[in-house]
């Protein structure tokens, strides 16, 4: 029996929810930045909401190539290292620039009354905007279920294997890992046909 998942996002709707960020006024980078650290590195809700600046930042105060995601920001001991993309590097630069100049709060994602946002506010700004796109199934681990669904599809073209995802997404076993990728019918048949060719 099927268990019912958050959906993940195709590439087009990741286009569409950048594309719909970048046009709402109020923390814009802000916003873009909680989205992409959910779809490029794979942070929960909680993890989103515990990161603080110094597990984004060096010892210079520069923004780092990694987070140093600790423990006590994560679900029980899967405090883990990511490497962060391009576009989140930009997005976060851009953010902490424009958006956090005047705030002395430890916390990357703030809000204007509080020195952070709960595990339960990115929960609801991730269903509030999926239901203003109108995208059915999506919640906050939709982006989350979206990374670790592309990182097993391309990490052999990286030379890695499911033991580099289930570390990237701070799960204890590869099993545990399974659950979150979602199958490709497309990519099953062109498989079948490339084994079973005579």
């Amino acid at each position: 029996m099927l268990k019912k998942q958050a959906k993940t996002l195709s590439d087009k709707q990741i286009k569409i929810v950048l594309a719909y960020l970048d046009s709402t006024s109020r923390n814009v980078h802000r916003n873009k930045v909680i989205f992409l650290l959910s779809v490029c590195v794979g942070l929960r809700a909680k993890e989103i909401a515990n990161l603080e600046l110094s597990m984004i930042t060096n010892a210079e105060g520069e923004l780092a190539d990694a987070i140093s995601l600790q423990d006590k920001a994560s679900k029980g001991k899967s405090g883990r290292v990511i490497a962060m993309n391009k576009t989140l590097k930009l997005a976060l630069d851009k953010y902490l620039v424009e958006e956090r100049q005047n705030n002395s709060s430890k916390y990357v994602i703030t809000t204007e009354r509080a020195e952070k946002f709960s595990a339960n506010g990115i929960a609801v700004f991730f269903n509030g905007l999926y239901n203003s796109l109108g995208f059915e199934g999506c919640s906050s681990h939709s982006g989350r279920r979206t990374f670790i669904t592309n990182c097993a599809r391309k990490v052999s073209l990286a030379g890695g294997s499911l033991r580099d995802v289930m570390m990237l997404s701070g799960h204890r076993s590869i099993s545990n890992v399974q659950l979150y990728i979602d199958h490709d019918e497309q990519a099953q048949r062109k498989l079948i046909e490339m084994i079973y060719n005579f």
